[in-house]
């Protein structure tokens, strides 16, 4: 991780923290009832849902879930071993790949115990599109894509930093497409879908500081870095 990740890591967790907790308290305020326009949300999606577009929120909805947010983690694992300078012994290459993984089943436990802790009830089950289980706050596949999305989108980054853009787009725009579709079918309040990318974030930010970094090659003098080697 460079000097400048380092400085920013814990404000940014810090921040995503203070954000989640205070939409927490906020709706601990008024014992986990939903807003008025949560409900106004809710009972939209529930009158605008023809079939085709709700077949397309199911498959969306289901990205978040399941195999495919552990596999994306594996993603990121490969992306790291294979972006090392030298091959890694299998000693040091199993843990760097599995570490990613290892991270998502991590947060997946704290946000079960933060989902158990609130016991938030979900909207009424009349206007579910599409089977939930567990409390509603916050969302696990709102939290799941933003993790899985966003471990890949850093290993990316790190590996190659002239992707950096599109790899953050990408796992932007895969983390709100699953958030999104959970409101639309009718499983989720919109807030709960902000404190599960709010708690998400927060768990990307200390995984910077705590999975391994992707060392380069050593540049010879006068090729753009001071010598020696570098890692992001």
């Amino acid at each position: 991780m460079t000097r400048a990740a380092r400085r920013r890591w814990p404000v940014a967790a810090g921040a995503a923290v203070l954000l989640f907790a205070a939409l927490a308290a906020l709706l601990a305020g008024q014992d986990w009832a939903p807003f008025g326009f949560e409900r106004s949300a809710n009972d939209w999606s529930a009158a605008h849902r023809p079939g085709a577009a709700r077949a397309v929120a199911v498959v969306i909805t289901d990205l978040g879930s399941g195999v495919v947010p552990y596999l994306l983690a594996l993603a990121a694992g490969a992306v790291t071993v294979r972006a090392m300078p030298v091959p890694l012994s299998p000693r040091r290459a199993v843990p760097a790949f599995l570490a990613p993984l290892l991270w998502l089943v991590a947060g997946q436990l704290v946000r079960l115990g933060l989902m158990y802790a609130f016991e938030r009830p979900r909207p009424p089950r009349v206007n579910w599109a599409c089977d939930a289980s567990g409390y509603s706050f916050p969302s696990g596949h709102s939290f799941t894509s933003a993790v899985c999305a966003g471990l890949l989108a850093m290993a990316v980054v790190r590996a190659h930093p002239a992707a950096a853009r599109p790899a953050v787009a990408g796992a932007a725009v895969f983390a709100a497409l699953v958030g999104l579709s959970r409101i639309y079918l009718g499983v989720h309040w919109p807030l709960d879908v902000l404190g599960g990318w709010l708690l998400g974030c927060a768990w990307l930010a200390v995984a910077t500081a705590v999975l391994p970094p992707v060392r380069r090659a050593a540049l010879p003098p006068g090729d753009g870095e001071p010598g020696g080697s570098s890692e992001v």
